[in-house]
């Protein structure tokens, strides 16, 4: 009955099933690598949230270069870990990254080097605040900055993706997003290759900034992602076996159409009775 099969047609037919469910389990496969990743970035972000602060150093690699470039990036287990530096705020070079939503209201995040004895900076994020009035891209009012030395504990953040170009307006440094390597460009000093997300600071930050909360990633969309690609595999390979098969009982007449009945041939109910 299945002799068919071995036509270069049905061959050809079970050629392209076979690779399109291949690539769907390929695809399912690199989702779930996905998933496994950004899993492992909520863990860290958890475990980050109940560690004790450990030195700057510790956890990211110190610059080596000269003034206006960037440090290594930290290993992927020291992202979002609590670390804690000590250092001078550069008020010279604040930068203002715009855009910026928190609580559904949009404004700025407040980037500040903080630069250390070595010489070497590292960028903090302060926190957000609000646009000045007249806009979501007023420049807005900063209060001051503690002068001499600053104690900071936060969190550490790579570098963003998407670069954009970076602007000075009016005295201050403006960009879109936290791209350290392009940041570093527009500094007088070598830069740590990721940013620190303030947690607290002695002496203490002004209540006007408000914390960037951390978000978790959504790995269960990814996940279902896997699930569905998966079942889209299995589902061609049915498809497949189908089709094969109620070909089959056509050509062996199985499947053919149903005989008309003859009505002629059926006793009439006035003879019956």
């Amino acid at each position: 009955m299945y002799r068919f099969l071995l036509t270069p047609r049905w061959l050809g037919i079970l050629a392209l099933t076979l690779v399109a469910a291949a690539v769907m389990v390929l695809l399912g496969n690199w989702q779930l690598d996905r998933y496994r990743g950004r899993t492992a970035i909520n863990e860290r972000i958890d475990a980050g949230s109940r560690m004790t602060p450990v030195p700057l150093r510790d956890a990211v690699p110190a610059p080596t270069g000269g003034g206006g470039t960037a440090g290594p990036a930290p290993a992927d287990e020291a992202t979002w870990s609590r670390v804690t530096v000590t250092g001078r705020y550069d008020t010279a070079n604040i930068v203002l990254v715009r855009g910026r939503t928190v609580d559904n209201r949009v404004g700025f995040e407040i980037v500040t080097p903080l630069v250390l004895a070595d010489g070497t900076a590292v960028l903090v994020d302060q926190g957000w605040v609000p646009p000045a009035p007249g806009g979501a891209l007023a420049q807005p009012q900063l209060p001051p900055v503690p002068p001499g030395e600053v104690t900071v504990v936060g969190r550490v953040h790579p570098t963003e993706s998407g670069a954009g170009a970076v602007d000075r307006r009016d005295g201050r440094l403006e960009t879109r997003r936290i791209a350290v390597p392009r940041l570093a460009r527009e500094l007088p000093y070598p830069v740590y290759g990721a940013y620190v997300l303030l947690d607290e600071q002695t002496p203490a930050a002004d209540p006007v900034f408000q914390a960037v909360p951390i978000g978790h990633t959504n790995n269960w969309q990814n996940f279902g992602y896997v699930v569905q690609w998966w079942i889209f595999a299995v589902m061609t390979l049915f498809g497949y076996g189908w089709v094969a098969r109620r070909e089959a009982r056509r050509a062996a007449g199985l499947d053919g159409p149903a005989k008309p009945l003859d009505r002629a041939a059926e006793p009439s109910p006035s003879a019956s009775a």
